[in-house]
């Protein structure tokens, strides 16, 4: 006799946990009604999980491709979608969704998928959102790679409209009625730090029949919840500060159940950037010590920052903990803290003085690292202009306000004295 296709459970499903003989009939609730009331240092070492058959207390990773059915019926029935269940792991997988609950938890989200890396999910984003003839509004303070691939999209019918961040005037000049399909901002801005108005971004997507995509990476839950302002879908580069040690490329996005399930989750299924089992076992690894990590680098990189707003060196910092950023009222309104990305522009007497500056700081590190990826517990520091925004025009640099002189520094958990000191090595050199 074969069991019914609808009693079908798998291993995160409580129900598959048989009760002890001799311990009774109670069984805890799942994880969402555990957890329905506690703060985001609990969800984030615990939502999503339930344990399985064997009772383990830590996340296990499902490495398998595919997945088991009961019978003819119960395959038919899965591949329906009239019961849930796993199929493939290109669609589904029991490790890679308790990961995308936590994160759902986290953001305040209804649901959340994953994808290989950052751009693989905002590369699903446009797709998702957008066809032949349509139209995107993004802020010119962006990840250089987002630029790129926006220009990709041209060669399918799709154009985009790069605004001043802080300037809503400029946002809905730029919205084409009937075309415009979505305004994308990234807050803080990478490398700029540029905060974005959300809620009042979100207002205008929607009087003009759009929607706000925002891009979390640097603030994460822990500082921002931009669905809570308003915004329609948050993604994220998982790469970052989700994992928090460099060791996983990840993405994420996040909004309503129906946009998830009727746009995105074609895209995704279709086009294969799956988050493998094992990246996403790592980042649930990192989400546990999110809270702790963010909110310490976070603290350093105010300290960071003050020391570099007083060297005779530097030009200009660009973060907004500093009462001298231009959002610095707007970051304490919609933040709970700045987060541990900056830049600071070194001062020169001509460009290629200033870019010779930049880069003996860079040069002259022994203790920070020297690499383009940041969210790392390790500080790590870059010179946009000639690495991740270097495919960019001149033009379009300078209108983003990427300077030769500009470094972006992600601070890590090294003590803020020894950053400083680093730093001194090579400001100590700048010839200005």
């Amino acid at each position: 006799m074969t069991k019914p296709a609808d009693t079908h459970t798998h291993p995160h499903d409580p129900a598959a946990a048989p009760t002890a003989p001799g311990h009774g009939s109670a069984r805890r609730a799942p994880w969402n009604e555990r957890l329905a009331d506690v703060s985001l240092e609990t969800l984030a070492v615990r939502a999503g999980f339930d344990p399985g058959e064997f009772g383990e207390h830590s996340e296990a990773i499902y490495l398998s491709s595919s997945f088991v059915h009961d019978n003819a019926a119960h395959a038919a029935a899965k591949f329906a979608g009239e019961v849930d269940g796993f199929i493939y792991s290109r669609f589904r997988n029991p490790t890679v969704r308790v990961f995308q609950d936590r994160l759902a938890a986290l953001e305040g989200a209804e649901m959340c998928l994953s994808a290989g890396s950052g751009m693989a999910a905002i590369h699903a984003v446009v797709m998702s959102l957008t066809g032949q003839g349509d139209h995107i509004v993004s802020s010119r303070s962006v990840f250089g790679t987002t630029v790129q691939l926006f220009a990709l999209f041209e060669r399918y019918g799709v154009q985009a409209t790069y605004v001043d961040i802080a300037d809503l005037k400029a946002w809905e000049a730029a919205i084409q009625p009937g075309k415009t399909r979505f305004l994308f901002v990234e807050s803080p801005a990478n490398p700029s730090t540029e905060v974005a108005d959300i809620r009042a971004l979100a207002e205008l997507a929607h009087r003009h029949g759009a929607l706000l995509v925002v891009d979390n990476t640097f603030a994460t839950p822990v500082l921002q919840r931009p669905l809570e302002l308003g915004a329609d879908v948050v993604v994220h580069s998982a790469t970052k500060y989700l994992d928090g040690q460099g060791r996983v490329l990840g993405g994420a996005v996040l909004g309503s159940q129906s946009y998830m399930k009727e746009k995105l989750e074609p895209v995704l299924r279709y086009t294969g950037p799956a988050l493998s089992a094992f990246n996403a076992w790592i980042l649930l690894g990192g989400l546990q010590t999110l809270p702790v990590r963010i909110r310490a680098q976070s603290d350093s990189a105010l300290a960071v920052a003050r020391w570099l707003e007083a060297h005779p060196a530097v030009a200009r910092v660009y973060y907004p903990g500093l009462p001298s950023h231009p959002q610095h009222e707007l970051a304490k309104r919609q933040q709970s803290g700045f987060g541990p990305v900056l830049a600071f522009e070194v001062k020169g007497t001509s460009p290629d003085v200033t870019r010779q500056n930049a880069w003996q700081v860079v040069d002259s590190c022994q203790v920070v690292s020297v690499t383009a990826n940041l969210g790392d517990v390790k500080t790590t520091i870059t010179h946009p202009a000639s690495t991740t925004h270097g495919k960019m025009s001149p033009e379009a640099r300078a209108a983003a306000g990427i300077g030769e002189g500009q470094l972006r520094m992600a601070i890590g958990l090294e003590s803020p004295e020894d950053i400083c000191a680093d730093l001194e090595r090579g400001l100590s050199k700048a010839v200005f």
